[in-house]
């Protein structure tokens, strides 16, 4: 499972590496299985006329889904928290405008609180990290090279790969 406790993917971190060569690129994917511990489900090779290529860069669509919903009630509640924690801070501080009318400055406080962790949690789904990724794979493909993709679990085995493949020359993209 992944180490990011907002997302409901299985690999949050995944990273691609673009060689000149398939050969390379295949010789690279072996390393990783062999001297990283990666499985084999986690690493895959991307040739340029790769015609499953999206669903190899992304192959979770129910992880995303999942994502969506862990993020947006997660960043949500905390968001509400945060709103109740600062409505008691202006209570507690005695500003006019909130002990005059607790009910609403609570109400206000607190849904503004929660748009705001909901927001969050858009931002977290929309996963704006992927977009170099992925267009680092369709670049590679229309320039005629070969992609390495690795979902990796955690950030150290994301750390391990990215070290053996650039160490074998590859041109490599995180997410983050």
């Amino acid at each position: 499972m992944s180490d990011n406790p907002l997302t409901g993917e299985v690999s949050n971190s995944k990273l691609a590496a673009v060689f000149d060569s398939a050969a390379a690129a295949r010789d690279a994917a072996s390393a990783l299985l062999s001297e990283a511990g990666l499985q084999p489900q986690q690493v895959k090779v991307i040739s340029p006329d790769e015609p499953d290529a999206n669903i190899k860069l992304e192959p979770e669509g129910k992880g995303i889904w999942r994502t969506i919903l862990v993020a947006h009630v997660k960043l949500g509640i905390l968001g509400a928290i945060l709103g109740a924690i600062a409505f008691g801070i202006m209570m507690w501080a005695g500003l006019p405008f909130v002990t005059r009318s607790p009910v609403a400055a609570g109400l206000a406080t607190i849904f503004f609180a929660t748009i705001g962790g909901l927001l969050l949690g858009g931002l977290v789904s929309i996963r704006p990290d992927h977009d170099r990724y992925v267009h680092a794979t369709h670049e590679a493909m229309e320039a005629r090279r070969t992609t390495v993709v690795v979902h990796a679990l955690s950030r150290d085995e994301q750390q391990r790969a990215k070290d053996l493949l650039a160490g074998r020359g590859g041109e490599v993209t995180a997410t983050l």
